[in-house]
Protein backbone atom coordinates (compact mmCIF):
# COMPACT_ATOMS: atom_id res chain seq x y z
CA UNK A 1 0.00 0.00 0.00
CA UNK A 2 1.16 3.89 -0.64
CA UNK A 3 2.15 5.49 1.82
CA UNK A 4 -0.57 8.32 4.11
CA UNK A 5 -0.39 10.85 5.66
CA UNK A 6 -2.40 11.04 9.01
CA UNK A 7 -2.58 13.88 11.25
CA UNK A 8 -4.33 13.35 14.85
CA UNK A 9 -4.97 15.30 17.70
CA UNK A 10 -5.75 13.92 21.36
CA UNK A 11 -7.94 15.95 23.40
CA UNK A 12 -7.81 14.17 26.94
CA UNK A 13 -10.17 14.52 29.62
CA UNK A 14 -7.94 15.25 32.92
CA UNK A 15 -9.45 15.86 36.37
CA UNK A 16 -6.28 17.14 37.64
CA UNK A 17 -5.68 19.24 34.76
CA UNK A 18 -2.04 17.88 33.60
CA UNK A 19 -3.01 17.84 30.12
CA UNK A 20 0.15 18.46 28.93
CA UNK A 21 1.70 15.74 30.56
CA UNK A 22 -0.80 13.15 29.61
CA UNK A 23 -0.82 14.14 25.47
CA UNK A 24 3.41 13.80 25.99
CA UNK A 25 2.26 10.48 26.59
CA UNK A 26 0.58 9.90 23.10
CA UNK A 27 3.09 11.59 21.74
CA UNK A 28 5.37 9.40 23.10
CA UNK A 29 4.20 5.94 21.26
CA UNK A 30 4.86 8.05 18.10
CA UNK A 31 8.35 8.45 19.11
CA UNK A 32 8.73 4.76 19.66
CA UNK A 33 6.82 3.67 16.27
CA UNK A 34 9.73 4.26 14.44
CA UNK A 35 7.58 5.81 11.61
CA UNK A 36 8.27 9.69 9.87
CA UNK A 37 6.60 12.30 11.73
CA UNK A 38 6.17 15.92 12.86
CA UNK A 39 4.64 17.23 16.09
CA UNK A 40 2.75 20.63 15.82
CA UNK A 41 1.25 22.95 18.22
CA UNK A 42 -1.97 21.73 17.44
CA UNK A 43 -2.01 18.02 16.43
CA UNK A 44 0.94 15.02 15.26
CA UNK A 45 1.64 14.91 11.75
CA UNK A 46 2.66 10.95 11.07
CA UNK A 47 3.84 8.93 7.42
CA UNK A 48 3.36 5.63 6.41
CA UNK A 49 1.31 2.75 6.00
CA UNK A 50 -2.36 3.48 6.77
CA UNK A 51 -3.13 0.17 9.16
CA UNK A 52 0.20 1.06 10.86
CA UNK A 53 -0.78 4.59 11.56
CA UNK A 54 -3.97 4.10 12.50
CA UNK A 55 -2.69 1.16 15.15
CA UNK A 56 -0.80 4.13 16.76
CA UNK A 57 -3.33 6.25 16.60
CA UNK A 58 -5.02 3.62 18.96
CA UNK A 59 -2.13 3.12 21.32
CA UNK A 60 -1.97 6.75 21.64
CA UNK A 61 -4.82 6.82 22.85
CA UNK A 62 -5.06 4.36 24.95
CA UNK A 63 -1.71 6.00 26.79
CA UNK A 64 -3.56 8.83 27.76
CA UNK A 65 -6.15 6.80 29.64
CA UNK A 66 -3.06 4.97 31.15
CA UNK A 67 -1.77 8.23 32.47
CA UNK A 68 -5.02 9.32 33.72
CA UNK A 69 -7.50 10.55 31.51
CA UNK A 70 -11.50 9.47 32.10
CA UNK A 71 -11.79 9.59 28.21
CA UNK A 72 -10.21 11.08 24.85
CA UNK A 73 -11.65 12.67 22.10
CA UNK A 74 -9.32 12.03 18.82
CA UNK A 75 -9.74 14.08 15.84
CA UNK A 76 -8.04 12.78 13.17
CA UNK A 77 -6.83 13.65 9.15
CA UNK A 78 -6.01 11.07 6.57
CA UNK A 79 -4.39 12.19 3.40
CA UNK A 80 -4.43 9.35 0.97
CA UNK A 81 -3.57 9.37 -2.79
CA UNK A 82 -3.04 6.16 -4.67
CA UNK A 83 0.16 6.35 -5.42
CA UNK A 84 1.14 7.91 -2.31
CA UNK A 85 1.76 10.66 -0.68
CA UNK A 86 4.55 12.60 1.57
CA UNK A 87 5.47 15.06 4.25
CA UNK A 88 8.37 16.50 2.10
CA UNK A 89 6.20 16.95 -1.22
CA UNK A 90 3.81 19.32 0.84
CA UNK A 91 6.23 20.98 2.96
CA UNK A 92 9.51 21.79 0.98
CA UNK A 93 8.26 25.12 -0.25
CA UNK A 94 8.14 25.99 3.45
CA UNK A 95 11.78 24.91 4.48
Amino acid sequence: MASVNVAFQVLPKVADGNTYQVVDKAIEVVMNSGVRYEVGAMETVMEGELDQLLEIVKKAQEACLQAGASEVMTHMKIHYRPEGVTMDEKLAKYR
